[in-house]
C-alpha cells in the first residue's frame, strides 16, 4: 500500500492525488496526528475531525495565494502539516518549536497568528475588502467552528460581511449535528439549483423580464420575491445566513471529500458572501477521542492504547478543582450565589457547580463580553455572580468590567484562572497582563493566594464582599504553606511575614511566594538573610505592613508572574514614593519584560526570564553587590 503522506512535500503533490487516494491520505494524515499528539499532548479532537475538510480546502484552494483564516487555530494541525512542517510535527509546542496556533513567522500559509476565537470571519472580511481595493483576485476562506460561532464578534462580522457584495466565503465546521440524509440530500439538490449558473441566469432574466411590464412590472416581481421566500423559509436551511445575507449551502458531509470539493468549487463562483455549512465529527478516527471529545481537545501526552493521560500523580488538587469544590460549599451558604461561564466549564472547575445548582449555573458561550454585563445584570438584582475566566480571554472584556461593573462598584467576582504562564499554548493564552489592565480601574480589588487555603478564604471573603472583586491564580496544582503560615484570615486584608530577615526584604504575591520563600532559604546557607512578605493584596495594597517591615531595609526586591510595566512592581514603587520613603532605598521589580512570551514548558521560560529560584538567588546577589 502506497504511504501518501511521506510522499507529500508541498501542496501541488496533494492536488495531484484523486479521491480515493485522498481518503487513503486521512488515514494515514489521523495515524499521524495521534502518535504525535500523544507525545506533545495538544489539541486532538477537533483536528481528528477536519482531516477531509482540510484535504477538500487544499485540493480547491491554491494557498498562500487564496487566504484561509483558522479560527481560534487549534484546528490547524492538518494544515500545518499539508504545508511544509510535517518534519517539525515532534517539536509541537515545545520550546523553540513549532506552535499549536497559526503564526505567520512560520509559514507563509499561516495568514493570521491567532488563538482566541470569533475573530476569522472579521480578518477575512478586512482582507477581502482590502483585495477588491487594490484590484487584486483571489479567495478568502474564513474557517470557524460552531462553538467560536457564539462569540458576538462573529456575528458583528456576518452582519458587516453579509450587507455587501465582496467575494468571501465562510466555512462553518459544525461537530455538534449529526449527519440527517434527508436534511443532507434535500439540501445537496438545492444547493445545487441554487449555485448552477444557469440558475442565477433564468433569475436574472425573469428579473428583467417581469419589471419591464408597464406600470405593474416592479409589483408583480416583489410578489414573486415574497412567494419564492416564503417557499424558501420552508424548504432552505440556514436561513439565518440567508437573512444576513450570504448565500447559505449545506449542511455538507464532512467526511465526503468528493462532496465538500465539489461544494468547495462552487462557492468560488457565486459573487458576494457565501456561508458553507460542513458536519464533521470531533474526533473522528480514534474511538476515546470520539466517545470524549471534550477531554480530547486540548490534552496532555497520553497513552494511544488506553487514551489515559501520562502524568506524574499530584499529591495536591489544583487551584482550578479547589475553586470549584469552594465554591459548592459557599453555594449551600448562600442561594443568591450563581456561577458564570464563557464555554468553559470544565477548564475552570465548574462541572460539580453545575451538576449541584443547574439553575444558578449560566454557560454564556464563547462571550466574555456578555458574561461580564450579564454578571453586572444580575448584581444589580441582589445575586452574588462569580465569574471564573481565563486571565488571556479576560482581556476581551475590558470595557464591560469598567463601565458595567466598576463603574457601579457591583458585587462581582472574577475569578482569574491561568494568571501567569500556561506553557505551551504561548503568547496568546500567557496570563500576564491582568494586573496592568485590572489594577488601575476605581472600586476593584485584586489579590492572589499562595496556596490553595489561601485561596479558599480568598473565595469566601469574596463572597460577603460588597464590590468588584478579583482573584488571579495559577494554571497546575495549589501549593501548601501550611507548615510555616501562621495566619490565613485575609478579613483585615493584611499582608504576611514567612521568614524574617535583615540584608534584604523580598515582596512577593501568588505563585512567586514559594520561588520567594525557597530563594531566601538558599540564600540563608550563603550568609544573606532574606524577609520574605506574602503580598496577598494588589490592590489595595496592605501599605502599612510594607512600609514597616521594610523601614530600615535598604534592598527591596518584588516578584510577580506578570509583566513589570504596570504591574505588583509598580505599585510597590509607587507606595514609597508617595509616601517619601525611598531614601537610601534600592528597589527592583522582577517579573516579565514588555514582550509576548513565546510557547514551552512553564519550568524553561521560567528559567529564561529570571523567574525561578536560580534567577531570583541571581537578582538578589546582584543587587547586594550593588
Amino acid at each position: 500500500m502506497n504511504n501518501y503522506l511521506s510522499n507529500i512535500s508541498s501542496l501541488s503533490d496533494l492536488k495531484a492525488l484523486n479521491d480515493q487516494e485522498l481518503h487513503q491520505l486521512t488515514d494515514e494524515i489521523r495515524s499521524f496526528l495521534i502518535e504525535n499528539i500523544s507525545k506533545t499532548g495538544g489539541h486532538l479532537a477537533s483536528n481528528l475531525g477536519i482531516v477531509e475538510m482540510t484535504l477538500a480546502l487544499h485540493s480547491v484552494f491554491d494557498s498562500p495565494k487564496d487566504r484561509m483564516i483558522w479560527d481560534v487555530g487549534h484546528q490547524s494541525y492538518v494544515h500545518k502539516i499539508l504545508t511544509g512542517r510535517k518534519h517539525l510535527f515532534h517539536t509541537l509546542r515545545k520550546y523553540k518549536g513549532l506552535s499549536g496556533f497559526p503564526k505567520r513567522s512560520e509559514s507563509e500559509h499561516d495568514i493570521i497568528d491567532t488563538g482566541h476565537s470569533s475573530t476569522s470571519i472579521s480578518a477575512g472580511y478586512g482582507m477581502a475588502r482590502a483585495r477588491d481595493l487594490k484590484g487584486e483576485d483571489y479567495s478568502v476562506i474564513s474557517i470557524i467552528g460552531d462553538g467560536a460561532l457564539t462569540g458576538g464578534m462573529a456575528f458583528e462580522a456576518l452582519n458587516h460581511a453579509g450587507h455587501s457584495n465582496t467575494n468571501f466565503i465562510v466555512v462553518l465546521n459544525d461537530n455538534e449535528m449529526s449527519i440527517s440524509q434527508n436534511v443532507g440530500g434535500l439540501s445537496s439538490y438545492l444547493n445545487r439549483l441554487r449555485t448552477d449558473p444557469a440558475y442565477f441566469k433564468m433569475k436574472g432574466d425573469v428579473e428583467n423580464i417581469l419589471t419591464k411590464i408597464p406600470a405593474i412590472g416592479k409589483a408583480v416581481f416583489k410578489t414573486a420575491e415574497k412567494a419564492k421566500d416564503s417557499i424558501k423559509y420552508f424548504l432552505v436551511p440556514g436561513i439565518l445566513f440567508e437573512e444576513l445575507g450570504f448565500t447559505y449551502l449545506g449542511p455538507v458531509d464532512g467526511h465526503n471529500i468528493k462532496e465538500l470539493k465539489l461544494v468547495f468549487k462552487r462557492a468560488k463562483n457565486i459573487k458576494g458572501p457565501v456561508l458553507i455549512h460542513v458536519l464533521t465529527k470531533k474526533g473522528k478516527g480514534y474511538t476515546f477521542a470520539e466517545k470524549n471529545p471534550d477531554k480530547f481537545h486540548g490534552v496532555s501526552p497520553f497513552d494511544i492504547h488506553t487514551g489515559n493521560t501520562i502524568s506524574a500523580e499530584s499529591s495536591r488538587p489544583s487551584y482550578s478543582s479547589v475553586f470549584g469544590k469552594t465554591l459548592v460549599q459557599l453555594a449551600a451558604k448562600d442561594s443568591q450565589l450563581v456561577a458564570i461561564t464563557a464555554a468553559m466549564p470544565s477548564g475552570t472547575g465548574l462541572n460539580e457547580f453545575a451538576a449541584k445548582y443547574p439553575s444558578r449555573f449560566f454557560d454564556v458561550g464563547i462571550a466574555e463580553q456578555h458574561a461580564v454585563t450579564f454578571a453586572a445584570g444580575m448584581a444589580l438584582n441582589g445575586m452574588k455572580p462569580f465569574f471564573p475566566v481565563y486571565s488571556t480571554f479576560l482581556q476581551r472584556a475590558y470595557d464591560q468590567i469598567v463601565h458595567d461593573v466598576c463603574l457601579q462598584n457591583l458585587p462581582v467576582v472574577f475569578c482569574i484562572d491561568r494568571s501567569g504562564l500556561v506553557g505551551n499554548d504561548g503568547e496568546t493564552h500567557h496570563g500576564v497582563f491582568d494586573i496592568s489592565f485590572l489594577a488601575h480601574i476605581p472600586n476593584i480589588t485584586l489579590m492572589a493566594p499562595k496556596d490553595g487555603r489561601e485561596f479558599e478564604e480568598m473565595l469566601s471573603f469574596a463572597a460577603s464582599h460588597n464590590g468588584p472583586i478579583a482573584i488571579r491564580y495559577p494554571r497546575g496544582e495549589s501549593d501548601d504553606f501550611s507548615e510555616v503560615s501562621t495566619n490565613y484570615s485575609i478579613d483585615q486584608m493584611k499582608a504576611e511575614v514567612l521568614m524574617q530577615g535583615k540584608d534584604l526584604c523580598i515582596i512577593a504575591i501568588g505563585n512567586m511566594v514559594r520561588t520567594a520563600f525557597e530563594a531566601a532559604h538558599k540564600l540563608q546557607s550563603k550568609g544573606i538573610s532574606c524577609k520574605v512578605i506574602n503580598a496577598r493584596m494588589i490592590k489595595p495594597l496592605d501599605e502599612d505592613t510594607l512600609l514597616q517591615e521594610c523601614m530600615g531595609m535598604d534592598h527591596i526586591i518584588t516578584i510577580e508572574d506578570h509583566v513589570t510595566t504596570g504591574g505588583f512592581g509598580s505599585l510597590v514603587l509607587d507606595l514609597f514614593n508617595r509616601k517619601q520613603s525611598l531614601q537610601g532605598k534600592k528597589i527592583k521589580s522582577i517579573g516579565f519584560p514588555e514582550t509576548f512570551i513565546e510557547h514551552g514548558d512553564v519550568e524553561e521560560l521560567m528559567a529564561q526570564y529570571g523567574l525561578n529560584v536560580e534567577g531570583l538567588t541571581g537578582s538578589i546577589r546582584e543587587l547586594l553587590d550593588k
